[in-house]
């Protein structure tokens, strides 16, 4: 299989997992952590596994002149994206993150064309429209009763910074992954990341009674921390190596679909007409925007 291939099946993981992520960690948020305690944790365990990991990689020195673009991306991808998205999903509805994260590949393609000189084919403007027309039609369609949402608009705003930050850190952390090894990027990353976060985070998280916690809380922090933060991010800066930024973007279109694949297999969910379009209409639009002849 070639490399550009894997990198398809890594986007293709990466957003999986974080699919899976909404139902796995609300469960937990806020009754046995909040969500600022929860990005510590987060920044905390995936920095511990990169910087073991990187005890084994070969040692790479960053250039003086890089340490800035690392401090920025992370900045946007390790802190504000995070601490966005977990407010917003406190504040508002999993639909309207729904709505909002799908505007994050039309960022990166916009960002693309002017800071990495992309070349912005019909192909790809297609297959963001069409990628984007089915993720909204699947998520104004879907069910919205049973939400916990005590304000709405300042949680979409801070859907909104979210998505403009994911967009942002592909885009600056691109180039990156052309000079160093993935685990020499990731480990400065969530350190720096840890600590900027840590001002907002560190009071939420000693809050946490740790030896109290259930099997049934324990588990699903350990998915965030190995599964959505240390794989999510491993995998994407991977794609990132053999792909551009407007394709690994393109993959967020997924995650709607994937939530309802999660939720037929755990019956938490029904197959219907709507979400059957919606799937065929998400994949058309990552298939033109990911594939070369």
């Amino acid at each position: 299989m070639n490399k550009r291939n894997l990198a398809l099946i890594a986007a293709f993981l990466a957003t999986s997992i974080y699919g899976i992520n909404h139902t796995i960690a609300k469960e937990v948020m806020p009754i046995y952590i909040g969500s600022s305690g929860f990005i510590m944790l987060r920044l905390l365990g995936a920095t511990s596994i990169f910087w073991f990991i990187s005890l084994f990689a070969p040692k790479e020195k960053i250039e003086r002149g890089d340490f800035l673009k690392i401090i920025f991306a992370s900045i946007l991808g390790m802190c504000t994206n995070m601490l966005a998205f977990f407010r917003g999903l406190e504040l508002s509805t999993p639909i309207n993150s729904g709505v909002i994260i799908t505007l994050s590949p039309v960022l990166v393609l916009i960002l693309s064309y002017f800071f990495l000189k992309e070349k912005i084919t019909i192909k790809k403007i297609l297959g963001i429209l069409i990628g984007f027309s089915g993720a909204v039609f699947l998520i104004l369609n879907s069910s919205k009763t049973g939400i916990n949402a005590p304000n709405i608009p300042l949680g979409n705003s801070f859907f909104l910074l979210n998505a403009s930050a994911y967009a942002g850190y592909l885009i600056i952390v691109k180039p990156l992954t052309n000079k160093y090894n993935i685990f020499t990027l990731m480990k400065w990353l969530f350190l720096i990341g840890l600590f900027l976060s840590a001002p907002i985070t560190f009071n939420q998280f000693i809050e946490v009674k740790w030896t109290e916690l259930p099997w049934f809380a324990i588990w699903r922090m350990g998915y965030v921390v190995i599964g959505t933060t240390f794989l999510t991010y491993l995998f994407n800066i991977y794609a990132l190596k053999k792909l551009s930024p407007t394709t690994v973007g393109s993959f967020i279109y997924l995650q709607p679909i994937i939530t309802i694949i999660f939720a037929l297999i755990t019956a938490n969910d029904t197959l219907d007409t709507t979400k059957i379009l919606s799937c065929i209409l998400v994949f058309i639009g990552v298939y033109l925007v990911s594939f070369k002849k």
